[in-house]
């Protein structure tokens, strides 16, 4: 199975947000976070962390990035305990046994962004709330073919003849 994890390319994460991601946390979508928040309430760090971060699941800091990554069951399934006991922590759960089912749902969609790219593909995202609610959009970042680049030298054998 496939799994977004973290990945810092540099030190943006740790100045544009309040709390960045380690690198190399799982990760997930994160748009519960904002689920209760209005257009006015998006200022600051918060606000980039809207429009452009996936959520670690080991700190619960944001990442601008993720790559893709094979994640074991046993991973997966901290995610899953991880999220739920977060829910409880920070959103009010009842209990950890009540937020499992949302746990594993908020697991699953993370799974389905990355299950159809290959490992180490990097996922951006990009969030709006509109009047029916928060739209997401991922882009998938592609490394360039080699054969796009132009070739600035070349070995030519030596020319004897001269």
């Amino acid at each position: 199975m496939r799994f977004p994890r973290t990945i810092r390319l540099d030190q943006t994460d740790l100045q544009v947000f309040d709390q960045a991601a380690q690198p190399g946390e799982w990760a997930v979508s994160g748009s519960f976070a904002f689920a209760d928040a209005g257009p006015g309430d998006l200022v600051g760090k918060r606000r980039v962390a809207f429009r452009s971060a996936f959520l670690g699941t080991g700190s619960f800091g944001w990442s601008t990035f993720v790559s893709v990554a094979d994640i074991t069951p046993e991973e997966y399934d901290g995610v899953v305990q991880s999220l739920a006991a977060h829910f409880v922590e920070h959103y009010g759960a009842p209990s950890v046994a009540a937020a499992l089912p949302v746990a594993r749902d908020e697991a699953a969609y993370a799974a389905s962004l990355a299950e159809e790219h290959r490992v180490n593909m990097l996922l951006g995202v990009e969030r709006d709330m509109e009047a029916d609610g928060i739209h997401e959009r991922f882009r998938v970042f592609e490394p360039p073919r080699e054969e796009q680049h132009a070739r600035i030298w070349d070995i030519q054998p030596d020319d004897e003849s001269l």
